[in-house]
């Protein structure tokens, strides 16, 4: 072929330094793009094996080798595919934006297997000049008689083209980088780079430096392969060692046989693992390999709770596998990472329209060829296919807990804790996902059994009915009566409301720990889907069952009140005087539910500052009549230690109620400390 000199075809001249620079935001993806076209190559030919268009040469070995040069400020991308040749070079490298990739597949979309291309926007090629200021591409097509290629061009839009001297066919192509660029030509920021973006690519990738000395690795003589090189046999002698036996006697034993081994040239690693764990039909997997999969591709060595094997042919093509990790402390980050692949081929891990927002905490690797990208394959187009790709992976997730409480209760149980905010914040998102696991929610209660939200409802009703007078019964019966709400009690925090857990446990009542941020509004949820069950917390309101025989005197209530007030400087000081079965409970503090919840909802938007009494509710002192301190105060109101009582009963009833501020903590121990003092006098 005589030598050529021509043009880049593009409209512009100003588009291709536009394309050099900002096609792509990282200027490391240049590796990924080169490496995509040389397994693209090998996938063509493998294709036209297939068909009978090509055979093989024996021993053939599809693999991209990346070379490294720091001297000569070079890289090289060399695969052993299809090749080309000049008048492809032409129409594939100097037409910009023209994809071979999909020429191809338009060529053979009746013949071809099911293998997939990456390339498909014929741009990738030029990201190289992002980190060069001269290519160079030598190739050599498949087909019979074809005439090796060089091509080279120099950044601006002229080129040339001539017979090369490439004996093997494939492509090669070198980059010899710009200033800015030398760490490129760095062998261990190349395996960097490489591990991050091919790691899974479907042709293995071998990363080497040019020049390097030869390495060697030894080996036994039976593990020797074909194609391993052998430098020397060598024969170690069985080793023996003295040792005494049973009788005391000393003797010789053999501790290792003789072998025959070989020294060969190290066998070269590859940096890519062409058949990754979601590729593969679930059946095939085991558990152990899930984990180590896990391990391998998050550095994460705390074993995650569970997984979910995606494997979708229809309506789109998607693969994957989420895993749901164990966060252990409530500083661990609950944000997960999401890798995204397209056709093996990591595309980003920050991508997060692909996940339900419920889920961002799972971690995992998704791989979709259908996936709408954009021209630089770093983001999502088509917002409404990725949503459908969202909502599959949401009923995916569903279906694996489902079935889970179905078939391995015990399991789910044991993840719950973990689980739980994550399923209920995607319920109150989510209608569907909501619908799914409505009945398969868990609530612990007192006795750290897990209960279902049906179950909660049964036993609540069935307290209720040996509770009930018959008078009680009767009136239950009367239709023109709408029917009552079913009430669950539940439990923020079972330390700080131990008190109030006794006395329900006395008066057989239980009630379910809710004690996650998310609880709040997730029971409002529950409330709104179910207008026939309502939640309160167990300090809300006294039930008839916590209460005692009769009536406390109105004149004592109205003279504690008083006194309350007074000593407390609360004016407003909501004050009840009950007889309490439990004696020993002196008093308690009560907020009604509508007023805790909008509490909650103000310190959720960081709204402490507010007054809650502003929302119409406040806390209400219950003072207990058969308590002998409350006893007392009714019969000596005039008492010097009158105030420091109050006082003292107020702070008891707050600190089981809620925490006490910092002044008024300072205030409740020095207070203790002083009655203490009192008791030595």
């Amino acid at each position: 072929m005589a030598a050529k000199h021509g043009n880049l075809s593009i409209n512009s001249e100003n588009i291709f330094p536009i394309i050099k620079k900002w096609l792509y935001s990282d200027h490391d993806i240049f590796v990924r793009e080169l490496v995509s076209n040389g397994c693209d190559a090998i996938t063509k030919l493998k294709k036209l094996e297939i068909m009978g268009e090509y055979t093989f040469p024996d021993n053939y070995k599809p693999s991209v080798q990346v070379i490294v040069d720091s001297e000569k400020k070079t890289l090289k991308f060399i695969d052993n595919g299809i090749g080309m040749t000049a008048d492809e070079v032409e129409e594939y490298i100097t037409q910009i934006a023209f994809s071979g990739a999909t020429e191809f597949l338009e060529k053979y979309k009746d013949k071809t297997t099911d293998d997939q291309m990456i390339g498909h926007f014929g741009l990738g090629f030029y990201s190289a000049f992002m980190v060069a200021d001269e290519v160079h591409i030598d190739t050599l097509s498949y087909k019979e008689d074809a005439v090796p290629v060089h091509w080279t061009c120099d950044g601006g839009t002229e080129y040339d083209i001539q017979d090369g001297s490439k004996d093997t066919v494939g492509t090669e192509i070198t980059l010899f980088l710009n200033e800015e660029s030398l760490e490129f030509c760095n062998e261990y920021r190349m395996r960097e780079v490489l591990e991050k973006y091919c790691s899974f690519m479907p042709v293995n990738i071998y990363l080497s430096k040019e020049n390097a000395e030869q390495e060697y690795e030894t080996i036994d003589e039976e593990d020797l392969k074909e194609d391993d090189v052998v430098v020397e046999h060598i024969h170690e002698d069985a080793k023996t060692e003295e040792k005494e036996n049973e009788k005391g006697e000393k003797e010789i034993v053999e501790i290792s046989p003789a072998r025959d081994r070989v020294k060969i040239n190290k066998r070269p690693v590859s940096l890519s693992d062409p058949q990754p764990l979601w590729m593969k039909h679930p059946n095939e997997c085991t558990e152990e390999e899930y984990k180590d999969f896990y391990r391998k591709v998050f550095m994460d060595y705390k074993e995650p709770l569970f997984w979910i094997h995606l494997n979708m042919d229809y309506p789109f093509n998607l693969k994957g596998i989420l895993y749901f990790p164990k966060i252990n402390t409530e500083y661990d980050s609950i944000e997960g990472t999401i890798k995204l692949y397209n056709n093996q081929v990591f595309i980003a891990d920050n991508i997060k329209e692909v996940i339900p927002e419920f889920l961002l905490l799972l971690k995992g690797v998704i791989d979709c060829p259908d996936l709408p990208l954009n021209v630089s394959r770093s983001a999502l187009q088509n917002d409404g296919f990725v949503q459908k790709i969202s909502e599959y992976i949401a009923k995916k997730v569903a279906d694996k807990l489902t079935g889970m409480c179905k078939t391995d209760r015990e399991s789910y149980e044991k993840y719950w804790d973990d689980i739980s905010p994550f399923i209920k914040y995607g319920c109150i998102k989510d209608t569907k996902f909501a619908d799914k696991l409505h009945d398969f929610i868990l609530f612990k209660d007192l006795d750290n059994k897990y209960l279902t939200l049906k179950d909660c409802i049964e036993l609540n009703k069935k307290e209720e009915t040996e509770d009930q007078t018959e008078d009680k019964a009767e009136e239950k019966k009367d239709e023109e009566k709408e029917p009552e709400k079913t009430t669950l009690f539940y439990v923020t925090d079972p330390v700080q409301q131990s008190q109030y857990i006794n006395m329900f446990k006395e008066a057989g009542k239980n009630a379910v720990i809710l004690s996650h941020n998310i609880d709040t509004a997730f029971i409002s949820h529950l409330e709104q889907r179910d207008q026939t069950i309502q939640f309160k917390r167990i300090d809300a309101d006294l039930t008839e069952e916590l209460k005692g025989e009769g009536a406390a005197d109105e004149e004592t209530a109205k003279a504690l009140t008083e006194l309350f007030r007074k000593n407390l400087n609360k004016e407003k000081l909501e004050v009840k005087v009950e007889n309490l079965k439990n004696e020993s409970v002196s008093a308690m503090m009560m907020l009604s539910e509508e007023s805790r919840r909008m509490q909650d909802m103000m310190k959720m938007y960081n709204m402490y500052g507010m007054d809650p009494g502003m929302f119409g509710g406040q806390e209400t002192l219950v003072l207990n009549a058969n308590h002998p301190l409350v006893q007392y105060l009714a019969d000596n109101q005039e008492s010097e230690h009158a105030a420091v009582i109050c006082e003292q009963l107020y702070d008891l009833a707050m600190i089981s109620h809620k925490q006490l501020s910092p002044e008024e903590m300072t205030k409740f121990v020095q207070r203790s400390n002083d009655i203490l003092m009192l008791l030595t006098k």
